[in-house]
């Protein structure tokens, strides 16, 4: 049982996915502070500001469901890889040039892996929790695919680095239910792209283990890809649909927007067991919708998914946006949900 129950939410509650657009000032002292500049309270004191900052980015938008922003992770994951032990970090192939997915952290297994003090998602929920004690609240992880394509598991070895990675995953779900958290969320762009040849059916199995017994809603992220506005896999939903409807989850998410509304006739098939998170807004995108482009969107998705099964949220996370385009795309989720609230 959670001791902070999950608020009642309105018709077509909307979300962001996870990430939001950090304030220029934040990405300024946060260079500052990794080069030793600043003392653990300075910094301590710069991501509760910066927090406060994007919460209230949130709460003024209108949002229902509100996230932390995940201030402390570059591009979501990044940083819980310092929060693992056994492993070692291997030099990207390719510095120079546009961002992608070949500069990203690499490792080898070097012993155990393990997470001696959790993912720390469970202290990033204290803060939101305390920032916005009266919403209803969310926190995601990357789910263990997602950490084993950083990892090299010497071929024989994939199974029990797989093993291990669930094993964290769940611990942090788990610690997360404990401290009240009611809604939380795997980050799985591993899943459309299954690391070291795995199945989307045992990508699925995988991600099901860490979700086994833990007491809160539980959602799923179906992602794409969106390290700098890019994808990295086969955009289509279709191929994975026996994997995603064994998923033992409350909500799945899938993103629609940038795929021109594509597969939304695959959701009836989901709908009778899962509500739907759907994106409406792009976020891989600097055209910023109008609540009237939101609502049409909405609207095609509620010729698949009943009503009392749609979530309203955006493609992915706002990271990869400036902060001015992602406060403008969330006001235009919100008034797009409440026309069509209207509207129902």
């Amino acid at each position: 049982m959670n001791p902070i129950p999950f608020p009642a939410l309105p018709p077509l509650p909307t979300m962001g996915v996870g990430s939001m657009a950090a304030p220029g000032w934040f990405i300024a002292s946060w260079r500052a502070a990794r080069k030793g500049e600043w003392g653990d309270h300075d910094v301590e004191e710069l991501f509760e500001d910066a927090t406060r900052t994007v919460v209230t980015d949130q709460l003024d938008a209108g949002v229902d469901i509100v996230s932390d922003g995940e201030l402390r992770r570059q591009r979501f994951v990044y940083e819980m890889f310092d929060r693992l032990t056994g492993l070692e970090r291997v030099a990207p192939r390719r510095r120079l040039g546009i961002a992608g997915y070949d500069m990203a952290p690499h490792f080898t297994v070097a012993g155990e892996i393990e997470a001696p003090d959790g993912l720390g998602a469970a202290g990033e929920f204290a803060l939101l929790a305390a920032l916005a004690p009266a919403s209803a609240l969310k926190v995601a992880i990357p789910g263990p695919l997602t950490f084993l394509q950083a990892i090299e598991t010497d071929g024989g070895g994939r199974d029990a680095v797989v093993d291990r990675l669930a094993a964290i995953v769940r611990a942090e779900l788990v610690a997360l239910a404990e401290a009240g958290a009611a809604l939380v969320q795997i980050d799985e762009p591993g899943l459309p792209r299954a690391p070291h040849g795995l199945s989307f059916a045992e990508g699925a199995e995988i991600i099901g283990r860490c979700l086994d017994g833990v007491a809160a809603r539980t959602v799923v992220h179906v992602c794409f890809g969106n390290n700098a506005g890019r994808p990295f896999a086969d955009r289509r939903i279709g191929p994975m649909m026996d994997a995603i409807q064994s998923l033992p989850c409350d909500v799945l998410m899938f993103e629609f927007a940038n795929r021109e509304m594509a597969e939304l006739e695959l959701m009836a098939a989901l709908a009778d067991r899962f509500a739907i998170a759907a994106g409406v807004i792009d976020v891989k995108n600097f055209l910023v919708e109008d609540a009237d482009t939101v609502a049409r969107r909405i609207d095609l998705c509620l010729r698949h998914i009943p009503a009392d099964a749609l979530w309203i949220t955006a493609d992915c996370g706002f990271s990869a946006l400036p902060r001015y385009i992602a406060k403008q795309k969330l006001a235009a989720m919100t008034a797009g949900a409440a026309q069509m609230r209207a509207a129902l």
